[in-house]
């Protein structure tokens, strides 16, 4: 492919957009001035209130999970992204709940530019920094927007989960007389065969359909990379912020292995079924800018 990344996946959301927006529960957001989005409610014991901050969420996409950061009583909420169909039902759904919240497009790299201001708090939510071809200048990013004293919040999926690929056994695998635990031959499992660690060409993935709602999408290629979580850890460390938690989670809010997975109601997120402690399967940083 010869076009611009950012081309190739703006293209790509302002299809799934139409699309999410049957299926992101924003009706449930609107009948409750308190709800709060799935992933924003498990962020919480680690998030905390937003009392009197300035928030800007990059990558938001619909905006569920900002207007659920501007009900944690954030003084101001902006909510960035790429995709202009994304942020038309985004700024609906604002109107709708009657929160002012200011939304500009923007790809993650340009948004101090574009947004011209410092943030009390950067928070990215759940499947994000794939779409990003440099970890480094990511976190570079968030140094800039963030005011001294300023803290970054981001989860997103494991990179372990993103190396994944579902596969059928052959035989059975050579050491499960020795622990019967693992996978029998002829049974679904998971295989490490995509990168772990960034590279520096994309992936191109071609999906007819998104992970929520049945219809086709109407540009369905997009291009990702992953990034390790030592990559992730190094850049805001060098970035000048310091890390302040760490957590990896057994569960995340799609289900990227149908048939595989177990839906969790009570978290919302989806784990393996057999033996979860195998797979991290999203992650949680905190790390502040020092004053």
């Amino acid at each position: 492919m010869s076009e611009n990344y950012l081309d190739i996946n703006r293209a790509n959301w302002d299809s799934r957009a139409p699309i999410h927006a049957g299926s992101y529960g924003m009706d449930a957001l609107l009948a409750d001035p308190d709800a709060l989005s799935d992933v924003v409610r498990f962020d919480l014991p680690r998030l905390g209130r937003l009392d009197g901050l300035d928030v800007v969420h990059l990558q938001c996409h619909l905006g569920t999970d900002t207007l659920s950061l501007a009900r944690l009583g954030a003084a101001s909420v902006t909510g960035v992204d790429l995709s202009p169909v994304s942020l038309a039902e985004a700024r609906q759904l604002a109107r709708a709940a009657g929160v002012p919240i200011d939304y500009v497009e923007a790809d993650v790299y340009s948004a101090p530019a574009a947004l011209g201001r410092q943030f009390d708090l950067v928070y990215t939510g759940i499947g994000a920094i794939c779409w990003l071809p440099s970890i480094s200048r990511w976190a570079q990013t968030v140094a800039a927007l963030l005011r001294p004293g300023g803290r970054l919040f981001i989860r997103d999926g494991h990179p372990v989960l993103n190396s994944l690929i579902q596969v059928e056994l052959g035989p059975d695998p050579v050491d499960r007389g020795q622990q019967p635990t693992i996978s029998a031959g002829g049974s679904q499992t998971l295989a490490l065969e995509m990168p772990y660690y960034e590279q520096e060409q994309w992936l191109a993935w071609r999906e007819e359909h998104t992970y929520a709602g049945d219809d086709l999408v109407a540009s369905p290629v997009s291009v990702e990379w992953n990034h390790g979580l030592a990559e992730i850890v190094t850049a805001v460390l060098d970035a000048g912020l310091q890390l302040t938690s760490l957590t990896e989670h057994d569960c995340v809010p799609w289900e990227p292995f149908p048939g595989l997975m177990s839906f969790d109601a009570q978290t919302g997120e989806y784990r393996l079924t057999d033996r979860p402690q195998r797979l991290p399967a999203s992650f949680t940083l905190t790390a502040v800018k020092p004053s």
